[in-house]
């Protein structure tokens, strides 16, 4: 680590360039640390220009930690629609509930209470403690980590929890005691906008000069992570069943896995027809054989006790990709003729009630699908 008079002039440099560029942001406006609390956890794995709209939403429909605390759980998720990582909101109002029973409703102010709260994490916890609370508390994230890698020549993997540790120890050392919250901002937005993971030009940055990998022309190895295990790949077919009230049929998925909790179009997993020794559908199907069809009717009697009249051609495909899943989904649409009680407990929602339910992202493009108009 460097000698104080270098801690002290790195220090200084980053500020003064922070308060020249600084990031103009909504929870930069404030010190409530609900607000701060709020944008953090919308911030994880989520871009600054997409929180934006979904915080000022947020904040304005839940202005207070009671109204979280007090809030249905659809309101929640509604408001939460697209971000994803359903728990993390849910999470939040279990937290809310613990400020409201166990601080009187007041945000804790000390950081190891603050680390109690459900769903708040060393990161969460430093970044509220000292940007609220003016705590000198390290916030270390994907750009801390990448900034400090390349000022010190760092080759711990960053993707390990054992090295955001040893981060941690740094910014300690590192961080400004009179601004802290500055500081952590201060770094956030200098790995955001200057010392990114592409498009790197260490030239660029304001403090170069402290910059180890720059001076010794070593950055293009900084930092250091391990690629992430393969992503699992998942074949569904996905059915946009009506009724004859004009009613799509929706299932919720259960309470562990992805998108837990959520509204979702009947999937029918090609492995799990496998299992059964049913035909293996093809592919890449345009088109259901007769054959498939039969298959995929008596299933849907089988497991929700439904008697359908599927159309063969596809109606589209799509992908889409959680952090470690990737979902294939093929569309098919299709009536409901008759139903009658099956294993499977079902929802049946009119288009014109949509926008009052919370749907996650890939049931939207499933229904963006369905409802494109197909000319050809």
């Amino acid at each position: 680590m460097w000698e104080e008079g270098k801690i002290e002039a790195f220090r200084q440099r980053l500020l003064t360039w922070y308060d020249k560029q600084k990031r103009d942001l909504p929870w930069r406006q404030t010190s409530d640390p609900y607000c701060i609390w709020v944008s953090e956890i919308m911030l994880q794995q989520t871009q600054v220009n997409t929180v934006i709209p979904y915080y000022e939403r947020f904040i304005g429909t839940l202005p207070t930690i009671k109204d979280l605390a007090e809030a249905p759980e659809d309101v929640l998720l509604k408001l939460w629609e697209g971000l994803g990582y359903y728990s993390r909101v849910r999470n939040m109002k279990v937290a809310a509930n613990q400020v409201m029973n166990e601080y009187g409703g007041l945000f804790p102010t000390e950081h190891k209470q603050i680390l109690k709260l459900k769903g708040i994490g060393p990161y969460t916890a430093g970044a509220v403690s000292s940007i609220a609370f003016n705590q000198p508390e390290p916030a270390v994230d994907g750009n801390v980590m990448r900034v400090l890698s390349r000022l010190f020549e760092i080759d711990l993997d960053i993707g390990k929890a054992s090295s955001r540790k040893v981060f941690e120890e740094m910014i300690r050392l590192l961080i400004d005691p009179d601004r802290p919250g500055d500081f952590n901002q201060a770094l956030m937005d200098l790995g955001a906008t200057v010392c990114t993971p592409k498009n790197y030009h260490p030239e660029t940055s304001p403090v170069r000069d402290f910059n180890a990998s720059y001076l010794n022309d070593s950055w293009k190895n900084y930092p250091v992570k391990k690629s992430k295990t393969k992503q699992t790949e998942e074949e569904y077919i996905v059915l946009g069943l009506i009724n004859n009230q004009g009613e799509y049929a929706f299932e919720k998925r259960g309470s562990k896995g992805v998108l837990s909790g959520m509204l979702v179009f009947i999937m029918v997993d090609r492995s799990l027809l496998r299992q059964k020794n049913w035909k293996e559908f093809h592919q890449d199907p345009s088109v259901i054989e007769a054959n498939e069809l039969e298959t995929l009717t008596r299933y849907l009697k089988q497991e929700y006790g439904l008697e359908v009249n599927i159309k063969n051609e596809r109606k589209g495909k799509c992908t889409h990709i959680f952090s470690h899943l990737k979902w294939q989904l093929d569309i098919y649409e299709g009536m409901i003729l008759n139903e009658s009680p099956g294993s499977r407990e079902l929802h049946y929602i009119h288009p014109d009630a949509f926008d009052r339910h919370p749907f996650p992202v890939p049931t939207q493009k499933v229904w963006d699908l369905i409802t494109k108009i197909t000319l050809f």
